[in-house]
C-alpha cells in the first residue's frame, strides 16, 4: 500500500472549498484513495461528506493512502493529492 503523510496548507483546513477541490482531484486521478487523520480512521478521499467529517484543520498532518493494484498510478495520484493538500492550492492542477 502506497502512503504519504502531508500537513494540510489550508489556513482553514479541508472544509468547503477547500474539500470541494480536494475531493474533486481524488474523483479524477481514478484510482481508489484514503484519508486519515493521524492515528484516526481511513475515510474515501473521493467523498465530499467523508471528507468534510474529518474535521482536518490548517496545519494538521493527514495520510493519504492507496491499495491500488497498480502501483504506478497509486503512487502518482498520490503525489498529486500530497502537493495538493500542502501547497494548499486554490485550484485544480491542470494534470487533473
Amino acid at each position: 500500500m502506497a502512503e504519504r503523510r502531508v500537513t494540510i496548507g489550508w489556513a482553514e483546513g479541508l472544509h468547503a472549498r477547500p474539500a470541494s477541490i480536494f475531493v474533486r482531484a481524488a474523483t479524477a486521478t481514478g484510482v481508489p484513495v484514503t484519508i486519515a487523520r493521524k492515528g484516526g480512521t481511513p475515510v474515501n478521499a473521493a467523498s465530499m461528506l467523508a471528507v468534510l467529517s474529518l474535521g482536518a484543520e490548517g496545519g494538521e498532518e493527514v495520510v493519504l493512502a492507496s491499495a491500488a493494484e497498480d502501483a504506478d498510478a497509486a503512487e502518482a495520484a498520490l503525489d498529486l493529492l500530497a502537493r495538493l493538500i500542502s501547497e494548499g492550492l486554490e485550484e485544480l492542477p491542470e494534470t487533473v
